[in-house]
């Protein structure tokens, strides 16, 4: 007789309280199956999300929020998170969408609604708000849901922004442009919606141009490619480690990033005691700054193409964080180097540099 792991029965536990319309011993079994998780092996864990993911299809926004961080947590842990990524990436759009439609009815019939953190006003806004969608036809229980989704919406984005930190889900994000128009239509309202925006423009997989216009005045150039980085500080630091060194490898003379500086914008502690220090300015094909306050999808491109030009630093700049996305990890890579007749070409398509 096969014996039930530990994580099995805890989600034995779980299903039976969905079925049983248990609340209680709902909410008691996610944090038992959460501590089971962490102890299990990956395709245990594969197991159990299999067996999960249909209780959180019918979930409504309250009760279902916690049991869909719960599935994000194993899915990263799990072999296979596109086993769940239809259904969060489903609902995560879902919850954005239906808090879109609530400011709306709501704003219609008795003014701005309280901010969706409030969560002390939850009571009152449902009392008020299906009263008023019942005078104008809207079935109660539809309202009920609708003020839920303003309140509950972090807790299902929070599942897709962990999970789109890792390249293949990015990749193979399910209905990416209709979860993309749900978060750019509240990423000024959720915290988690924002984050969600800055991964869904991540560029994976691209080739850029970079050049040494005014920084060591070598004129060299090179094809890099790039994915999972998340602004341009984190860029800034990344080019510099990859491309400054030994010039008689190729490379450009200048102040290499500290051990420290390199690790907060790879795998180590994001904020290295003492902060992070730029090396250089990074330029456009406009002959604009990159601003490191932005992200490498605003880079313009030309031809086709995001070229980046080196200047000199104008003025010292320091800041405290080498990225934004603990667990997005970052790939940098010299693709290889431009003859010298490609990068003066190159060169002499960049608009001048600021006076």
């Amino acid at each position: 007789m096969v014996r039930s792991s530990p994580l099995a029965a805890r989600v034995d536990a779980l299903l039976r309280a969905v079925a049983a319309f248990d609340v209680d011993g709902f909410y008691a079994a996610l944090p038992a199956i959460a501590q089971s998780a962490g102890e299990a092996a990956p395709e245990e864990i594969q197991a159990a999300l299999v067996r999960l993911e249909p209780a959180l299809r019918p979930a409504t926004f309250a009760l279902g929020g916690g049991l869909a961080g719960l599935l994000g947590q194993m899915a990263w842990n799990g072999t296979d998170p596109a086993a769940v990524m239809h259904l969060l990436a489903d609902r995560a759009a879902d919850v954005l969408e239906q808090a879109v439609r609530f400011r709306a009815l709501h704003r219609e019939a008795l003014g701005d609604p309280p901010s969706p953190r409030d969560q002390d006003a939850a009571g009152a806004v449902l009392e008020r708000f299906v009263g008023s969608a019942q005078r104008r036809g809207i079935d109660p229980d539809a309202a009920e849901m609708l003020v839920q989704a303003w309140f509950c919406a972090e807790e299902w984005v929070q599942p897709v922004l962990y999970l789109c930190q890792r390249a293949e889900v990015r990749a193979n994000l399910p209905q990416r442009e209709r979860l993309t128009a749900a978060v750019a239509a509240t990423r000024e309202l959720y915290g988690t919606a924002s984050w969600l925006w800055g991964l869904l423009r991540v560029v994976d997989n691209e080739q850029l141009i970079v050049l040494d216009r005014d920084f060591a005045r070598t004129g060299r150039g090179y094809r890099i490619t790039v994915g999972g980085i998340g602004d341009n500080f984190q860029l800034h630091i990344l080019l510099a480690a990859t491309l400054i060194g030994d010039p008689g490898r190729g490379l450009l003379p200048g102040r290499r990033p500290t051990a420290a500086e390199f690790v907060a914008a790879t795998d180590g502690n994001p904020q290295p005691p003492g902060g992070i220090r730029g090396c250089w300015n990074l330029v456009d094909a406009r002959g604009e700054w990159i601003w490191n306050e932005g992200t490498p999808a605003d880079i313009p491109r030309l031809d086709g193409v995001r070229l980046i030009a080196l200047d000199r630093e104008p003025y010292a700049r320091t800041w405290n964080a080498g990225r934004v996305y603990p667990r997005m990890a970052p790939r940098i890579l010299i693709d290889g180097a431009l003859s010298p007749g490609e990068a003066a070409h190159w060169l002499g398509r960049i608009g001048a540099p600021r006076t």
